[in-house]
């Protein structure tokens, strides 16, 4: 069996980072991705946002604290975790988030709200926190995947 999941997206607010018990830095991000299509009846663009909430610990945590702001476009990749817990009204609560083991900061193009620059990169940082990852000119620009009227079946 295999869990690993890659999301790209731009981050919802800055990162919130916390310590364990063991004085082990996490930090939680809320990820935005979005995909677009044209409505095949209407010929309309549409578009669907989805968030995802992404936790990052140890050393990744402190460069995703230090280095990622709202509005950064950045690569995570991970498991995906359910997780319950405890209200404070007593009631179970599940979560599903993805435990990145893997960042990358991405350039951020139009980003709006100051996004890390491509200079200030996990790999710069740390080359530790992006072994693995391949380079962010290996994947493609949104604009970049097939539109579902190109498929020929």
């Amino acid at each position: 069996m295999y869990n690993n999941s890659t999301i790209i997206g731009r981050l919802g607010n800055d990162p919130e980072v916390r310590f364990m018990q063991n004085q082990t830095p996490v930090a939680t991000l809320s990820v935005a991705t979005t995909e677009s299509w044209k409505d095949k009846t209407s010929g309309e663009r549409k578009e669907r946002t989805e968030w995802h909430r992404v936790v990052v610990f140890g050393k990744l945590a402190e460069i995703a604290g230090e280095y990622l702001k709202k509005g950064a476009l950045a690569l995570f990749e991970g498991p995906i975790r359910n997780r319950k817990w405890k209200g404070q009204d007593g009631q179970e609560r599940y979560t599903t988030e993805l435990h990145a083991s893997g960042m990358k900061m991405l350039p951020s193009g139009s980003s709006k709200n100051g996004a890390a620059s491509p200079s200030n990169t996990a790999e710069n940082t740390s080359s530790a926190s992006s072994a693995a990852m391949p380079p962010a000119a290996n994947y493609p620009e949104m604009d970049d995947y097939i539109d579902g009227e190109d498929i020929p079946f």
